[in-house]
């Protein structure tokens, strides 16, 4: 009963679940329809706005009705929850292995600082090399951008229609821009692009038809992947840094799954420090830092409280198993996104411009993930812990049955052979006072 009743609860959750992805997919179908700029005008982009915020009302209020009997499922009371101490620290999530840390907290040192992947040129671009008509390739992946200097053109003008290039691709990479283009726009710039994403997994490709503008070789692409992951310990215990999130890493004692992002950066590094690659080599930027943490001293703590479901799945003591599920409220939701639009959270997204449009699908994109993981772990959790105990269950009850059977089946031949004993011991005693009683008889027969 007790694993049944589990599977009943379990399927609660996932079919809430499914009602929240189906929304977000309604959404996300809005943020493509905003980011069309070309047909959109404001009055369609307002409707396209309060559909979404209605969505977003509909996915709270799936978050604090789902319910189990009087348990609410969805709204984070039945996960864990975290609160750091600490500048640039924020508690991310956890899973169900993660234990509560207690008042003290977890102690949290971080070594080295995320960074982003970067390139800077060591040529200047002038108006000379404007008007002989430069090429600049950018690449992300799928996406490519190819730039052709407008000739006759400032310095500032021709920086100003690569970025909307840029921009307009979809490239996750920024233009560095220097103040001094503010007061002289045929000023010669020198070309600086950073990835927008944090971490050693994201890189882009470079090249440009006059050697060292920006990269190496003239008209060679340079893969740019020199982005670091943060790196750091919790509670003491080696973690797993990717881009700017600490995870607990696997076996853990405490903090396994035990997940924090660090905003910091590095600083006191020169740009000297930024140097060119040849196509297809990482290279490690290592930079002078001067912050505190360096020398592995504390940068914060987070205090984390394990609230998650647990299951009596056995007939004995200890015969148990445990569940957490995540908050699915809008503000818990595709969080960390690295936006433009400044966007914390599937709460703040906003479809009234392209620019925020297309911000917005990355946040969405990114709560469907979250979503979609949590329905996959509740699925696997009902298929590996739930439903296979109940089969093992019945199995062993069936068996248990068998034995019983067998018990019983060996007990009544055991009464049978007694019962059978007893009736030839009670017939032998009736046949010896027969005779005994004939005797008697006999003799009185022989005196008359």
């Amino acid at each position: 009963d007790n694993s049944e009743a589990g599977i009943s609860l379990v399927q609660t959750a996932e079919g809430a679940l499914n009602e929240v992805s189906a929304v977000l997919i309604n959404a996300r179908q809005l943020a493509v329809h905003a980011a069309n700029e070309a047909v959109n005008d404001e009055y369609m982009l307002r409707a396209d706005q309060q559909e979404i915020e209605n969505i977003l009302t509909t996915v709270n209020r799936i978050a604090s009705n789902t319910q189990y009997g009087t348990k609410t499922l969805l709204d984070g009371s039945k996960g864990g929850n975290g609160v750091t101490t600490g500048e640039n620290l924020e508690y991310v999530g956890a899973n169900e292995r993660t234990k509560g840390s207690g008042r003290r907290g977890y102690e949290v040192m971080i070594r080295q600082a995320a960074t982003q992947a970067i390139v800077r040129g060591s040529l200047a671009l002038d108006n000379n090399i404007i008007d002989q008509g430069e090429q600049i390739t950018l690449s992300e992946g799928s996406k490519t951008v190819t730039f052709q200097t407008i000739k006759g053109e400032t310095v500032e003008t021709n920086l100003n229609a690569l970025e909307k290039a840029i921009a307009q691709a979809g490239l996750r990479i920024r233009m560095n821009r220097t103040p001094q283009i503010q007061t002289d726009a045929n000023a010669p710039q020198i070309l600086e692009f950073q990835h927008k994403d944090f971490g050693s997994e994201h890189s882009f490709r470079v090249s440009s038809t006059t050697t060292g503008l920006l990269s190496r070789e003239g008209d060679v692409y340079d893969t740019i992947q020199n982005g670091l992951d943060v790196q750091g310990e919790i509670n003491g215990e080696e973690a797993v840094g990717k881009g700017q999130i600490l995870t607990g890493g696997p076996g853990a004692q405490k903090v396994e799954g035990l997940q924090i992002r660090y905003t910091g950066e590095d600083v006191g590094f020169s740009k000297d420090d930024l140097k060119l690659m040849p196509l297809g080599i990482t290279k490690e930027m290592n930079f002078q830092r001067d912050l505190q943490n360096q020398s592995g001293k504390q940068t914060g703590s987070v205090t984390f409280s394990q609230t998650v479901l647990n299951f009596q799945i056995g007939g004995n003591a200890g015969q148990t198993t445990i569940l957490a599920i995540q908050s699915m409220w809008a503000k818990a939701l595709g969080r960390g996104v690295r936006n433009n639009s400044e966007f914390e959270s599937l709460q703040d997204i906003d479809v009234t411009s392209s620019e925020k449009a297309q911000d917005a699908m990355r946040v969405l994109d990114r709560a469907l993930e979250e979503v979609n993981a949590t329905r996959a772990r509740l699925g696997a959790f009902q298929k590996n812990n739930l439903e296979s105990n109940l089969s093992y269950l019945r199995y062993a009850y069936e068996n248990l049955s068998k034995s019983e059977s067998v018990i019983r089946d060996a007990d009544i031949a055991d009464e049978m052979t007694q019962f059978t004993r007893n009736q030839i011991m009670m017939d032998t005693t009736m046949a010896m006072l027969a005779q005994a009683n004939q005797r008697p008889q006999s003799v009185l027969q022989l005196l008359q």
